[in-house]
């Protein structure tokens, strides 16, 4: 079976990827469930349409800002390549920075929690990567290391899956698959938490530690990741970081009374 061409089709000159299908194209699904559970939660209907309309395209930019800045050797030496996000290149600690701080200043304009808006959030993000990583998968990159077909195949995996890990005749781990499996898990468990009912901002402090250990985990598998230093992978480190402020935050706001409020409670 030949590889995936990263181009879906062509109209005229314009080339559309198969990357940027997928990436867009979870973004609306992850849209669509925010929007309906919104309008459970008693907000305005256009909210998150509003929030997604500026969010999604601040979240790239940051994505894309978070990996050439860690990949500037290569970015300075090739300045054409900055903007050609087709090609891949958006890291999701960036993608998360831009939508926080999206949703910070929305909240403050709206007058609507910062803390429900994202707990409302946190399942369509969860969602929205795990289906993302497939945009990877396409362009063959976020694997891990050398491997096998023995060892692929012993995972019960498809044979499309198996040919697109055959890069120029090696063989790698699919950790694309590893971190959407993963956050496909995690998706379910937050659906699942929404019903215990878990005090305001746990739910997406949830989703952040959630998220980070696997990521922490996976990385380790990784040949291509962005490096703090020689030995440091960026992603751990963030990863680990993430952890802390989030147990951090839950401890804090319990002490203070700022998490008194429950998800299910009206108008919360």
């Amino acid at each position: 079976m030949e590889m995936i061409n990263p181009v879906a089709f062509e109209i005229g000159p314009i080339q559309l990827y198969w990357y940027g299908i997928i990436i867009v194209g979870s973004a609306f699904l992850g849209l669509w469930l925010a929007v309906r559970e919104s309008e459970r939660r008693g907000l305005p209907k256009d909210t998150f349409v509003d929030l997604v309309f500026i969010g999604f395209p601040v979240s790239v930019l940051f994505a894309r800002l978070y990996y050439v800045l860690f990949s500037w050797e290569y970015y300075s030496a090739n300045p054409e390549k900055i903007i050609a996000i087709w090609e891949g290149g958006l890291a999701m600690h960036g993608v998360l920075i831009g939508a926080v701080l999206t949703v910070i200043v929305f909240s403050r304009v709206r007058n609507i929690s910062f803390w429900q808006l994202v707990d409302i959030m946190a399942p369509s993000l969860i969602l929205a990567q795990a289906i993302g990583r497939w945009g990877n998968f396409i362009n063959q990159e976020a694997h891990g290391g050398p491997v096998t077909r023995e060892f692929l195949e012993s995972l019960y995996l498809p044979d499309f899956i198996i040919s697109q890990m055959n890069i120029n005749g090696t063989f790698y781990h699919p950790t694309f698959l590893y971190e959407s499996i993963w956050n496909f898990g995690g998706f379910i468990v937050l659906m699942l938490l929404r019903r215990v009912n878990l005090r305001r901002g746990e739910l997406f402090l949830t989703y952040i530690i959630y998220y980070s250990i696997g990521r922490f985990f996976i990385e380790g598998l990784r040949t291509d990741s962005l490096m703090l230093t020689d030995h440091l992978r960026m992603a751990q480190v963030v990863s680990l970081l993430l952890i802390f402020i989030a147990l951090l935050m839950i401890g804090y706001r319990r002490k203070k009374g700022h998490a008194n409020a429950r998800y299910l409670d009206e108008g919360a």
